[in-house]
């Protein structure tokens, strides 16, 4: 507690101005995410306060970044589109499934899986963050432009139809949960039919136009109509915005040019009066816990979305932790990755209860907290109660912001979160692959799959494909590379050593095979060769194994298999120089003693010499 408060001043200092950085950030993220400005808020309040608190990286800011609400926007969009577009229906499952994500991540770290995160490929993790630039950057494209499909009347009413077969498909769907035969009782079908308006039919069209519209894809399909219906005003608060926070960098880097830009922004708008779209309403108060999570949990209404709570859970995990490493570069510290995950987790859980959106370690704000004099977890607490205190204290002033203007702060995020390192690389990678008649790098093949996917198909499911192509990859050339080395080759042997005194006499009837390196999947292929290697006149087959360290289930029954083809040949077979691990894994499957013996197993080629002599007889 003492080092907690041992640099009062410079903490308070860094996470008041973390905190206000943090500001328009939150809430960009919470509009861009589908549950408003106060989700954003309400998670970068509990997350930097808890996250700080319990975390092992004392300068962490935590709260809402870009990638956690990409992946966020897609499980909200995803759920609210099942519960009929309706957000307040929607919202205890989205809430729940955040809140396993806490979970998980507080689960990956009391496990000590937090040092295995930094094995994830770096393909995998470019591609995935500039997806995420380009997803922000195409959906921010149609608020920056003052077009919102919901409000298109003609593009809303082409969905009609569509809307009056879904009400038609969810009335059968009652029915035959409430046992009613439709053939039977047609009556009941029309008269439920009948009651429906045609407030119901627009609203159900409605919600069809917003998911046509939503994601990246959604995005560029409805370019063209959001070209043709510009609102000038929205466009031009959206490119004052982007030039504020682009221009004020090159005057001064003290003051944040993103809180600078939403000042001036939102004070030109509502000073003039202009008749723009503002956020949403911030409630004022404190926040308040939604306990519909736990009062009206099924489990049946979270079974499907367990996989998509782990990926958020991996992604804070990973952009936490990556900014835990830019942490201690800056402050020579030492992060504790498990006591990380473990804060991550528990600031993430409180804020799902509290209707929030989850997050992580931001590096931004952990930079600036750093710059301003943070030193210990006081800091991030205090970003988080200096959140709450703007909440309080400015929430009726907040909810004037322009919509446009917290669209510019995004497209400015999406531009700043791709990985440009990454993509400058693309032309200078080897190209260690053919991909039909084009060679390419494999690296950049697993990035642009990553990439493509994230944006156009799914988050969830392109990091996963991406890391299964990316493991292959990686155990088809360290398999190459140590098949390499192993010479487990169809080769001429040449003789070591210790064999230059072996009898004359008995050259044709002994065959020494020399195994140097593990056997395992990558060199099996050529391991299965060996029967085809041994000369006719031999009767005795000597493998030397000092050399192989390691065997794996792929090489023990490729092992098998040859010792097998052998024995129906009437050849023995003596091993020298086996060690602990293979002799473990033979022992297993009984191939020790089985097809090999205890006595024919010698510790040196020696010994083996000796029994060759008193037991292998020239027959030439």
């Amino acid at each position: 507690m003492r080092n907690l408060f041992s640099n009062i001043k410079g903490d308070a200092f860094g996470g008041i101005t973390a905190g206000i950085v943090a500001l328009p950030l939150a809430l960009a993220f919470g509009v861009s995410s589908g549950l408003g400005p106060t989700a954003g808020l309400y998670g970068a309040i509990f997350i930097s306060f808890f996250a700080a608190l319990f975390g092992g990286t004392s300068t962490q800011i935590s709260g809402p970044t870009a990638p956690m609400t990409a992946v966020s926007m897609v499980v909200i969009a995803g759920i609210i589109a099942v519960n009929d577009g309706d957000v307040a229906k929607a919202l205890p499952v989205i809430l729940t499934v955040f809140l396993l994500a806490g979970l998980m991540q507080i689960g990956l770290g009391i496990l000590g899986l937090g040092k295995y995160i930094r094995y994830i490929p770096y393909p995998v993790v470019s591609g995935f963050m500039t997806a995420i630039g380009v997803i922000i950057l195409l959906t921010q494209i149609l608020p920056s432009l003052g077009y919102y499909p919901k409000e298109d009347v003609d593009f809303v009413n082409t969905f009609k139809p569509q809307a009056e077969e879904v009400i038609l498909e969810n009335i059968l769907k009652e029915e035959a949960g409430e046992g009613i035969l439709v053939l039977e009782d047609f009556k009941e079908t029309i008269g439920r039919a009948e009651h429906t308006t045609q407030a119901d039919i627009l609203k159900e069209s409605q919600t069809l136009a917003a998911k046509e519209a939503s994601g990246a894809l959604g995005a560029i399909k409805a370019f063209p109509r959001a070209i043709q219906n510009i609102n000038w005003l929205e466009l031009i608060l959206a490119l004052g915005t982007i030039f504020i926070i682009y221009g004020f960098k090159r005057i001064t880097k003290a003051v944040p040019s993103t809180l600078v830009a939403l000042i001036v922004m939102s004070g030109i708008a509502v000073g003039f009066g202009l008749n723009y779209r503002p956020i949403e309403e911030i409630p004022s108060g404190l926040p308040i816990p939604n306990l519909e999570i736990f009062t009206s949990f099924t489990l049946s209404s979270i079974t499907p979305y367990i996989f998509t709570a782990l990926t958020l859970a991996l992604l804070g995990a990973i952009d936490s932790l990556l900014t835990s490493v830019v942490a201690d570069n800056m402050t020579k510290t030492k992060h504790k990755p498990n006591k990380e995950l473990v804060g991550q987790g528990i600031g993430n859980s409180i804020a799902a209860v509290f209707g929030g959106i989850p997050g992580a370690g931001a590096t931004i704000r952990t930079v600036v907290n750093i710059s301003s004099g943070g030193k210990t977890k006081l800091s991030g607490m205090i970003a988080g109660i200096m959140l709450l205190v703007i909440l309080l204290g400015l929430g009726p002033i907040a909810s004037q912001i322009p919509a446009a203007v917290l669209a510019g702060i995004l497209i400015t995020v999406g531009i700043g979160v791709m990985d440009y390192k990454g993509l400058k690389a693309i032309p200078s990678l080897p190209k260690d692959m053919k991909l039909g008649p084009i060679k390419m790098s494999s690296e950049v093949l697993i990035m642009l799959i990553v990439l493509v996917l994230s944006t156009f198909w799914n988050l969830v499911y392109a990091v996963g494909i991406g890391l299964v192509i990316a493991s292959l990859m990686f155990m088809k050339k360290i398999g190459d590379l140590t098949a390499e080395r192993s010479d487990v080759k169809p080769l001429k042997e040449e003789a070591w050593a210790d064999e230059d005194g072996f009898p004359q006499n008995l050259k044709e009837e002994v065959f020494i095979k020399h195994l140097k390196g593990p056997l395992f999947f990558g060199s099996t292929s050529d391991f299965q060769q060996l029967t085809g290697q041994i000369p006719d006149t031999a009767r005795t087959v000597v493998i030397r194994l000092g050399r192989m360290q390691y065997m794996d289930q792929s090489g023990l029954y490729a092992m098998e298999d040859m010792l097998q083809e052998l024995n129906k040949k009437n050849i023995q077979v003596l091993f020298v120089g086996l060690l602990k691990q293979p002799k473990y894994m033979m022992e297993r499957i009984d191939i020790i003693p089985d097809l090999i013996p205890n006595e024919h197993i010698f510790s040196t080629f020696k010994d083996c010499m000796k029994w060759i002599k008193e037991n292998v007889k020239d027959v030439i």
